[in-house]
């Protein structure tokens, strides 16, 4: 039923510490500056957007025409409106899109 696999365990516990190591890294590094500098400002505000796209884009490639639908009726309505109306519009879109031609 289970098989345990020491190197997968290895590899496991390597990869959560690298992850902690990578957080209290720039935890401790941030609370030692004084003053954040410019650049690094920039660099903190574009981490949304680019978790955003490593999240979007792979969806987008991969995903049938439906999710590419529910995706662009979610962009569209995301420029003008809150997330809430985005998210339904994407759900309606791809309700729809596999209600009218199918998955």
């Amino acid at each position: 039923m289970f098989d345990f696999n020491p190197h997968m365990v290895l590899l496991i516990a390597a990869a959560a510490v690298v992850t902690f190591l990578t957080r209290i890294g720039g935890y401790i590094l941030i609370v030692k500056m004084t003053r954040i500098p410019p650049r690094v400002e920039a660099a903190l505000n574009a981490v949304p957007a680019a978790v955003l796209t490593t999240l979007v884009a792979p969806a987008f490639f991969i995903g049938g025409w439906d999710i590419k639908a529910a995706m662009l009726a979610a962009l569209l309505v995301g420029l003008r409106y809150p997330s809430t109306y985005m998210l339904v519009a994407g759900w309606i879109a791809v309700m729809a899109w596999r209600h009218s031609i199918g998955a």
